[in-house]
């Protein structure tokens, strides 16, 4: 918990928080508005293009020109929209984006016995806006709220195709939550918290849980996180070949820009869970040095430089993965990452428990792995039987086998 309010809380706690949620407000939107300008100048040069750059140097001032456009133009309400929740749906997909940032730690030393405590106007806290003891919980929590505001938008729009990319939403969103839920608690039981201070604090020194918990949940998470921000290629909610750019198809002016800004205010700060979660937050190391460069500058110097490998990662899958198929959407989720994820969680969890029990934890690695591997066998006989049942009742009906398929033979 935050030390700022352990104690007794007057008027100097209520202007630092104050104080720390302007900053992470104002800094989470400057973000933003240079991650879609570093999105679409990086796209370009991947496709030999020139990208922004008229607006401003090197078109930096490009996206705030975008903002001022959509601000000034006509809002316009469908006639057959329930306008009040129609009206409510761009807020409930932006403010849990911001939610999940106030619990991130941007900085902080957390070398020795320090766990991320800084001096701030004479007050000892954290480097992060909040820190609740259910600080993960909180993360999946809004991401699962945020679904809500695209499955409103598509249906109180009154119109059949935004309904058709929320429902697609709606399932995608549904499927991958799981995965990653379990690669969560993977990391969670090595730290044994929910904090996310003190899951940085974990991993100071070059514990990364990124090897800690033998890569696998970190890889779960990227994939599933990227399946939840319906970032390419599990951009099947806003499919424009067939669904006319999806659940906002309606939406117009400052709303539309609200469901833009949300999508890319939740890459930039599922980027921040991922660097906090798998590769120690601010953590890094001090050199010996001590005073406010390694409390303040050096935590968040590591902190952005991590970001921004995931920021260009995320880039990269747009520009050179194509889209999914739908049914391969699902198969991914359900038939492999949530199997997966169980499993790997089951082998930490019994490694944990040979550790602490003084067992011989190789014989416990190679039973536990030999058992992932035969269920992994069981699950994908049961997948082929049940595909093959499938097809003979097709052959018996005189259905094509393409129909039950997508189009595989």
């Amino acid at each position: 918990m935050d030390p700022l309010l352990s104690g007794d809380i007057g008027l100097a706690e209520v202007l630092i928080v104050v104080l720390k949620v302007v900053v992470a407000f104002a800094a989470l939107m400057v973000g933003v508005m240079l991650m879609v300008w570093f999105e679409r100048k990086l796209v370009a040069d991947m496709q030999n293009r020139i990208g922004p750059n008229r607006a401003g140097p090197f078109g930096l001032l490009q996206t705030l020109a975008d903002g001022i456009k959509l601000f000034f133009k006509e809002e316009l309400t469908p006639a057959e929209a329930d306008p009040v929740v129609y009206r409510l749906a761009p807020y409930l997909s932006l403010i849990p984006a911001f939610l999940v940032f106030t619990v991130v730690p941007v900085a902080g030393n957390f070398s020795g016995d320090n766990d991320g405590v800084v001096t701030l106007f004479g007050h000892e806290t954290l480097m992060q806006v909040a820190d609740p003891q259910i600080g993960i919980l909180l993360v999946l929590a809004m991401s699962s709220v945020a679904v809500y505001g695209i499955m409103l938008a598509g249906w109180s729009s009154g119109s059949k195709y935004p309904l058709l990319g929320s429902v697609r939403a709606t399932s995608q969103m549904v499927s991958y939550e799981a995965a990653l839920g379990l690669s969560v608690a993977t990391v969670l039981l090595l730290a044994g918290s929910l904090s996310t201070n003190l899951i940085v604090d974990t991993q100071a020194g070059g514990r990364w849980n990124l090897w800690m918990t033998g890569l696998v949940p970190f890889v779960v998470f990227l994939v599933a996180g990227t399946a939840e921000l319906n970032r390419p290629p599990f951009d099947l909610v806003e499919a424009e070949q067939e669904l006319v750019g999806g659940f906002h198809t309606e939406y117009t002016a400052l709303r539309f820009a609200m469901f833009f800004l949300a999508e890319f205010m939740n890459t930039v700060t599922m980027s921040a869970i991922i660097v906090t979660l798998f590769f120690g937050g601010p953590a890094g190391p001090t050199f010996g040095l001590t005073g406010w460069f390694p409390d303040y500058v050096l935590g968040f110097v590591y902190f952005f430089a991590k970001l921004f490998v995931f920021l260009f990662v995320f880039v990269w899958f747009r520009a050179t993965l194509p889209r999914l198929r739908y049914d391969q959407l699902m198969d991914l989720g359900w038939k492999l990452l949530i199997p997966l994820a169980l499993g790997w969680f089951l082998i930490v969890a019994a490694v944990k428990v040979a550790v602490d029990s003084s067992w011989n934890v190789a014989v416990v690695v190679v039973v536990a792995i030999a058992g992932l591997f035969l269920g992994g066998a069981l699950l994908r006989l049961a997948s082929r039987s049940g595909r093959a049942a499938r097809l003979e009742e097709a052959r018996s009906t005189g259905e094509t086998p393409n129909q039950l398929t997508g189009g595989r033979s």
